[in-house]
């Protein structure tokens, strides 16, 4: 196979190298050709070398004053952000469950794995879906965001969203069940 290839190159390479002519027809036209015509005085052309280009071998990337590469040290998911929280309301989770989205682009790689910071603090189990659940958040204002983790280490963290969680009181008067009517004395 690769005599074959080496004998391919070979045979494009002839034209390349082949002498050019140059002569003045009956009508007075300039012609080039590969060929010296017969009965004309035909003059050989110099061609300067081809010009080549020779592939670069590409270089390792500059370490920062860290110690660290430039692309060790750039994130590397360009959109990491939480959906499905509202922005100017409360969101009403009776039981203070609920689920949020994560928007990853580009998708999630095979060794890494999501895991909220519920108030500053690792809530749940790392996880690789795209969608995390939280259960029992007190009520009130909470912040929120989602870190990407490669092992143990985090290794890049979407912005804080700030977010209240309002839940009704199940001890009031007004949603207790009505007393049972009195039954009639026999």
């Amino acid at each position: 196979m690769r005599l074959m290839l080496a004998c391919l190159l070979l045979v494009l390479t002839l034209p390349a190298s082949a002498q050019i002519y140059k002569y003045t027809d009956a009508n007075g036209n300039t012609v080039f050709t590969n060929q010296p015509p017969d009965g004309s005085a035909a003059q050989s052309i110099e061609l300067p070398p081809t010009n080549t280009v020779e592939m670069q071998v590409p270089s390792a990337p500059a370490a920062s004053a860290g110690g660290t590469t430039a692309s060790a040290s750039a994130p590397p998911y360009r959109t990491l952000r939480l959906t499905g929280l509202p922005s100017d309301e409360a969101l009403r989770a009776n039981n203070g469950t609920f689920s949020v989205g994560v928007s990853i682009v580009p998708r999630l790689a095979a060794a890494h794995r999501l895991r909220l910071l519920l108030d500053g603090q690792p809530y749940g189990q790392p996880s690789r879906a795209p969608r995390l659940q939280l259960t029992n958040v007190d009520r009130g204002e909470h912040s929120l965001a989602v870190e990407v983790l490669s092992g143990e280490q985090a290794i890049q963290q979407s912005p804080t969203v700030t977010f209240t969680v309002q839940r009704v009181n199940t001890s009031s008067p007004a949603l207790r069940p009505p007393p049972p009517p009195p039954t009639p004395a026999p």
